[in-house]
């Protein structure tokens, strides 16, 4: 290791009580996009930690969404390569709040971490960036490239209006290389770098059979709002989990050899994932390799259903409204809109055009190439912080708009402050001090052999 590469360690170590003071400031800012609570002041906020460091930063609406944070910052001089860092600003809803020891947006430190909502998703992410970059101004004096930050309001709800913001504003996105949300390490302590996600067609079916909801000894004689959803949704995947939407799986690519290769070198899961939700097998009893590769298979899972009396006793009616979310995770090369017209096909070819189809969220997959240059330093670095190689994943079950830039050309890598057990989504929240500081070296060293063109 250097004598810079020492500071820069020794820097990041001596100020975590700093950025653990900001990401404090950062999460006792409410950012619900689902509920459009606190989005506009959060990010007024992060465009102000950005501006404290120099950078030209500007709060850019987006068309009948979330505000989207853009700020720049040119390099040393002589710095010829740019760093592009996604983040996003919004957090899922901190529900149910009796399942929290202390409340999402009061931060608190409890046993070497930071619990509160967004520790980790993704405040605890941006934060960690800022630290790095705070820590080679103070060693080297500056950058070794130019560096933009686009911050986002709208990741937890399918970022639905930024494709059309990134039409507007892609010539000021064009990088090098990203640096994307998540990452950090796995149970066993190896850093992890996720080379792709899949993408996303999240609708709501809903069905009216009455103007309101009738008694139900008429049940004979009334088309009951339910049933019509509880059949509809029963043609759309059977029991062998194989989703019975025709042409479906068209698209569907295989794992190329090379993802095969990295599939095969990661560790088992059924094990751990079985214990974590009390299970005695996995679906269709996957096990060893299969469990990785499933990540490979689309899905449409039932997000939440509901319809008729649901409260405590009886209520004998005949429902007149009924509802269901669903969420389609799909792979390369399949493409949201083209499913949902497939959707919509097959439930008219079955007798449910009285089925409605509300799109809630659609988005594309994406992939990186695991011999991009970018991702091999990546992993370089993260073995000389954590240790251990890294281990590169293929494909992730979660869906984040990568696809935007994968498709302005532009390879991603994925450092970050997790460990897979930071209550992101649910309760108790939180982001260890000790994988945020790693993850800071991490980037710093990232950054700084980026810029010097290694």
């Amino acid at each position: 290791m250097s004598r810079a590469q020492e500071r820069v360690d020794a820097y990041i170590d001596e100020q975590m009580p700093r950025w653990s003071d900001e990401l404090s400031r950062l999460c006792r800012q409410p950012s619900v996009s689902a509920r459009h609570e606190g989005v506009e002041q959060c990010a007024s906020l992060v465009a102000e930690l950005l501006r404290a460091r120099g950078f030209l930063a500007e709060v850019t609406p987006e068309a009948g969404g979330h505000p989207v944070v853009l700020a720049q910052r040119a390099g040393l001089p002589g710095a010829g390569r740019k760093l592009l860092f996604y983040n996003h600003y919004d957090v899922q809803p901190p529900e149910p709040l009796e399942l929290w020891t202390s409340p999402p947006f009061e931060p608190v430190l409890r046993d070497g971490a930071l619990y509160a909502r967004g520790a980790k998703d993704d405040k605890g992410e941006f934060i960690a960036r800022l630290a790095a970059l705070d820590a080679l101004e103070a060693v080297y004096g500056g950058y070794p490239c130019d560096v933009t930050f686009w911050v986002e309001g709208e990741e937890e709800i399918g970022s639905p209006h930024l494709p059309e913001w990134v039409a507007g504003h892609a010539g000021r996105l064009q990088a090098d290389a990203a640096i994307w949300e998540e990452g950090g390490v796995d149970a066993d302590g190896y850093p992890t770098l996720t080379l792709g996600v899949r993408g996303l067609l999240y609708v709501e079916l809903s069905v009216t059979a009455l103007s309101r909801d009738a008694h139900s000894g008429s049940a004979n004689l009334l088309p009951n709002a339910d049933w019509r959803l509880v059949w509809a949704l029963a043609s759309l995947k059977g029991p062998d989990e194989r989703v019975r939407i025709p042409g479906f799986y068209d698209a569907v690519l295989a794992p190329s050899h090379r993802q095969e290769e990295l599939l095969a070198l990661l560790p088992g899961q059924e094990e751990s994932t079985k214990e974590q939700y009390g299970l005695q097998r996995l679906l269709l009893d996957r096990q060893g390799p299969a469990v990785a590769r499933a990540t490979f298979d689309p899905t449409c899972n039932i997000a939440g259903m509901g319809g008729g009396y649901q409260g405590e006793g009886a209520k004998t009616i005949v429902p007149a409204r009924a509802k269901c979310k669903i969420d389609f995770r799909l792979v390369p090369d399949q493409d949201p809109h083209d499913i949902l017209r497939k959707l919509r096909a097959h439930l008219d070819s079955q007798r449910f055009s009285d089925v409605q189809i509300d799109v809630l969220g659609a988005e594309r997959p994406a992939t990186v190439d695991p011999d991009a240059p970018v991702v091999q330093l990546a992993a370089e670095t993260a073995r000389e912080v954590y240790g251990l190689p890294a281990r590169l994943i293929p494909m992730t079950g979660g869906t984040t708009p990568c696809y935007l830039v994968s498709d302005l050309g532009i390879p991603v890598v994925t450092p970050g402050v997790g460990y897979g057990a930071n209550g992101v989504h649910g309760p108790d929240e939180h982001v260890r001090l000790q994988d945020f500081e790693r993850a800071a070296q991490h980037i710093a060293r990232l950054v700084q052999r980026f810029g010097a063109g290694q």
